[in-house]
């Protein structure tokens, strides 16, 4: 069992230069024999004016002065005032930390030098998507033909978390049984209480605007990586799709690389949340990929059930009640995130992530960032000073430096 610090021998499931998020991560000269868990973890990221704290539409300008420091590894979304970030393939959660803290270093110093901020948080406190520029590209524009005011107002920013797995029929039958922990994880990860200025009086608003999209929310269980496949073979051949990128599922085995891709949750404004739930993601993973080996499934709810308590993730976070199903009964979600912290608790050890877990359980204690945001917007009742303590919480454990002339040393 490695010792903090220590790599155990985790492999992302390509042996080719396959990038895992959107084509920029390189596979380090990894076997794909030496097997599974690797991470790689998105986040969407608020560009923000410091003054007025209104969303900026400035991607092009970052994106521009983006190709010498992040390359591929930066990207637009369909609004300009988003941008995306992606790690390499990373072996462990180290790794990751490494990654992350590095990304958002390196594009805080790309806004720096337009005078500008970023946030990562699930939705912005008060600006309005009315007000937000598309990006140009034919990719983007046939989205908004197609969803028109829904992919308009669809001002959000996510965390996507990949973990390798090589064996896709294997995959499938993993997705099946981690539907069920979906809505905890929503409810630690719940960083959106604010819609265009209001209080929703949701904790993670963020679900609700996304899922007027079509192929959103938790997937159905499949039989097999066949009825998978023939779904999604379906959706193209008919026209729904052109290709399975298209479906936006709150977890999905990706449709180009070989991982489970977990897609519930809120962007997350400190790096150690963002990293404790990559943690925790790859853990039970991990232990239900460990149980089907040993012929032990975690049991199969209907989606019908599942979405009770997505539905409660959203609306109270960590401090309303989910369903036990199980027991057919209510239970705090506190209380079953620490069962769910003990169901992985081997895994965690395995993987080295005992200081991610402690860190969960920090955020059971003081809050996620919905709460956080709460507070600060309770004691001011200042919108501003929320977005100012989102930025600040964004910029958390980043490297101490001058970030605007490090962007320009380096471009």
């Amino acid at each position: 069992m490695p010792a903090r610090g220590q790599r155990p021998r985790l492999q992302f499931a390509r042996s080719d230069s396959a990038c895992l998020l959107g084509d920029c991560l390189s596979p380090h000269q990894m076997s794909a024999k030496d097997h599974v868990f690797t991470l790689g973890i998105e986040e969407e990221f608020a560009i923000v004016d410091p003054e007025s704290r209104e969303l900026r539409s400035h991607i092009h300008e970052i994106l521009e002065d983006g190709k010498v420091t992040l390359k591929e590894q930066i990207k637009p979304e369909m609004h300009q005032s988003v941008v995306e970030l992606g790690t390499e393939i990373c072996r462990d959660i180290d790794d990751a930390r490494m990654h992350v803290t590095e990304l958002r270093s390196r594009l805080a110093a790309l806004a720096a030098r337009s005078k500008l901020k970023i946030a990562s948080v699930g939705t912005h406190p008060f600006s309005h998507w009315r007000d937000q520029l598309i990006t140009q590209g034919e990719r983007y524009q046939e989205i908004v033909r197609d969803m028109q005011l829904l992919a308009r107002a669809n001002l959000i920013f996510g965390l996507h978390v990949h973990v390798g797995i090589p064996d896709r029929e294997t995959a499938i039958h993993v997705m099946n049984q981690a539907r069920y922990f979906l809505p905890h994880i929503y409810a630690l990860s719940a960083n959106s209480p604010f819609w265009v200025g209001h209080d929703t009086g949701l904790k993670g608003y963020r679900l609700k605007v996304f899922e007027r999209f079509p192929r959103t929310g938790i997937p159905d269980s499949f039989e097999s990586l066949s009825e998978y496949t023939d779904y999604c073979n379906l959706l193209v051949k008919t026209g729904c799709i052109d290709n399975a990128k298209k479906i936006w599922w709150d977890i999905r085995l990706h449709p180009f690389f070989d991982t489970l891709e977990v897609r519930v949750c809120d962007a997350q404004s400190r790096v150690d949340d963002t990293l404790a739930i990559a943690a925790l993601i790859q853990a039970l993973i991990s232990k239900l990929h460990k149980l089907l080996r040993q012929n032990v499934t975690f049991r199969i709810y209907r989606r019908r059930l599942l979405d009770e308590n997505r539905w409660r993730a959203s609306r109270y976070g960590i401090d309303g009640k989910l369903i036990d199903f199980g027991k057919e009964r209510e239970t705090e979600t506190r209380s079953l995130i620490h069962e769910f912290i003990e169901f992985v608790a081997d895994e965690v050890a395995e993987l080295g992530s005992r200081r991610e877990m402690n860190h969960i359980e920090r955020i059971l204690h003081e809050g996620t960032g919905a709460d956080r945001q709460l507070a600060v917007w309770g004691r001011t009742h200042d919108i501003k000073a929320v977005v100012d303590h989102i930025v600040a919480e964004t910029y958390e454990g980043l490297r101490e430096l001058d970030l605007a002339a490090k962007a320009t040393v380096a471009s």
